[in-house]
């Protein structure tokens, strides 16, 4: 496989944003028995995701389904490859920020 490089960091990321998503849940758990956090979706279509939770576990199941596709494709489309890291990305950087936020 031509990517087997971003595959393994991509492999590693997933596991940092699963880690990390079980914490932030926690934590917006938290907020929405003290009366917070009302709100139905943290990202919307425009950002490529599909999911619609208030919660950031599902988007790292729609990640990791999405991973788990690639692997068993012979050939990756880089604009698909893209669209997925962009994705991963974007989990990533609102987690770290709603950590700091949220302290």
């Amino acid at each position: 496989m031509p990517y087997t490089k971003i595959i393994q960091q991509i492999k590693e990321n997933l596991q940092t944003a699963y880690r990390q998503s079980i914490d932030c849940d926690s934590r917006l758990d938290e907020l929405h028995k003290a009366g917070h956090g009302k709100f139905v979706s943290i990202f919307n279509k425009e950002q490529g995701f599909n999911e619609q939770s208030n919660r950031f576990l599902p988007y790292v199941k729609e990640l990791a389904t999405d991973f788990d596709r690639f692997q068993s494709n012979q050939h990756i489309a880089p604009e698909e490859l893209e669209s997925f890291v962009k994705r991963l990305a974007t989990l990533l950087q609102t987690m770290q920020v709603f950590k700091l936020s949220s302290k």
